[in-house]
């Protein structure tokens, strides 16, 4: 694509990489194909072509954003699918976050889509807080309906029925390895996953320990800065990012960490990007080393078996396969499969554990969680739910897995079927206990490892 960005323009590290990626499109349209709101509402401008022709001439001219290219743009899930399937390798991802902090610099939003965004950046980022407006959104749930909000309406209707109890598993400490330390890895505990369901981390800890890991909680680790970043409010998401640089180099300086483990996706495609983030501050050094550091779960559970083929994520060593069959669905999350291009591992540990493990139709279609999309755009947010779940139903699981909390609320919310996070059954697969969320007949009939 032929761009004509200005010397002066040009001087602008936004500008500098947009105007890369803008030149590597070549207006072929595959995005289009497997862009999710493209495929609800047939509108070229809700496909990834159509938002980069938006932007284009949006940064081109240096004009404010207008109300037509927001719509849009705020459309956008960054679901990344267009990523996975672009032929000439236009980093989407890059482009769509640089025009949302365009957007929030230069558009005012109305009054109540300004409460509602300043609202979302204020709670959902810390765990205290959003535990405490979950309680209230609890005791609004029953008159959601009266809402005239459809958004508000949403957020009242997303909230779980239970809130589980704090872990202590999540404050600053040290666990040892069961036996001996073969690795040592810093574990990002999250923000809102703290509040909505502590067993995913507690079930990491307990597997990364039996596994010869020393896992660290490290001191200051706070939100990753994903929300915020999404919303354009870059200040913001760099501030909290900035802040886990420091807390997760504090470690590395003490004793190298030989990973950054990340077991709710959405936070790790931001994680891994730390680099380009930071490229041109004082923190790039340390940024750049903190993304090479970060894996998803599933990235370093791989690298172990693999590394150790007669160990405790062995087939032989699965207590699963005495349970008798059970029948796996498995969702990739969007910022698994396209943010991060990890598509087999999961699938690959769960076969191993024992289970039988399926994939829907259209797999690599949004569920519509996508962050605070939810919230934002729930009428295409439910839309993409419903198909999701069609598709999982379809191929008559006992459990449905995930390994992002955002996939697991939003899907779980519209089915009967139990949603766990893939850490769980693997922790289980190998001592720890039965996800809480399965049901009785599961019960394991074998003695739990230690």
């Amino acid at each position: 694509m032929q761009t004509r960005f200005t010397p002066e323009q040009l001087s602008d590290p936004g500008i500098a990489r947009s105007n890369e990626v803008l030149r590597t499109c070549v207006h072929c349209g595959f995005c289009t194909a497997t862009c999710p709101t493209y495929q609800v509402l047939g509108d070229e401008l809700d496909s990834p072509r159509g938002r980069i022709y938006l932007i284009k001439d949006m940064l081109e001219n240096n004009r404010p954003a207008d109300a037509k290219t927001v719509k849009h743009i705020d459309r956008c899930l960054s679901c990344l699918a267009c990523m996975s399937t672009c032929p000439s390798g236009v980093h989407y991802m890059h482009l769509v976050d640089h025009a949302r902090a365009w957007i929030e610099k230069t558009y005012t939003r109305p009054p109540m889509e300004r409460m509602l965004r300043w609202t979302l950046a204020r709670i959902l980022p810390y765990p205290g807080r959003f535990r405490f407006a979950l309680f209230f959104a609890k005791i609004g749930r029953p008159f959601a309906s009266l809402m005239p909000d459809a958004r508000l309406k949403a957020m009242l209707e997303m909230a779980p029925k239970q809130v589980p109890p704090v872990s202590a598993n999540d404050d600053p400490q040290t666990f040892a390895p069961r036996g001996a330390r073969k690795y040592r890895v810093a574990l990002m505990t999250g923000c809102a996953q703290k509040a909505l369901n502590t067993d995913i981390n507690d079930a990491t800890i307990r597997l990364l320990r039996r596994l010869g890991c020393e896992v660290v909680i490290a001191e200051g680790m706070g939100c990753c800065g994903a929300l915020v970043h999404h919303m354009g409010k870059e200040d913001e998401s760099h501030d909290a990012a900035a802040q886990n640089i420091r807390a997760w180099m504090a470690e590395d300086a003490a004793d190298p960490l030989d990973a950054i483990v990340i077991n709710t996706s959405g936070c790790g495609t931001t994680v891994k990007d730390y680099g380009h983030m930071f490229r041109n501050d004082p923190l790039a050094q340390d940024a750049a080393r903190v993304s090479d550091l970060a894996m998803d779960i599933s990235e370093l559970l791989a690298k172990i078996a693999k590394s150790d083929p007669e160990g405790p994520l062995s087939p032989e060593m699965s207590r699963i396969p005495a349970m008798g069959p059970m029948r796996v669905a498995y969702h990739a999350a969007c910022s698994l499969q396209h943010g991060q291009q990890i598509k087999t591992h999961p699938k690959d540990l769960l076969k191993r554990a024992g289970f039988d493990v399926v994939e829907p139709r259209d797999s690599h279609l949004c569920c519509g969680s996508a962050g605070t999309y939810n919230l934002m755009q729930p009428e295409i947010s439910k839309e993409l739910k419903t198909r999701k779940i069609k598709t999982l139903e379809e191929r008559t699981p006992d459990i449905i897995a995930a390994g992002n909390i955002g996939c697991m609320m939003q899907i779980g919310s519209g089915t009967d079927v139990p949603v766990v996070h893939t850490v769980e059954l693997l922790d289980w697969a190998t001592g720890g206990p039965k996800p809480r969320s399965l049901d009785d007949p599961y019960d394991p009939a074998v003695p739990m490892l230690r």
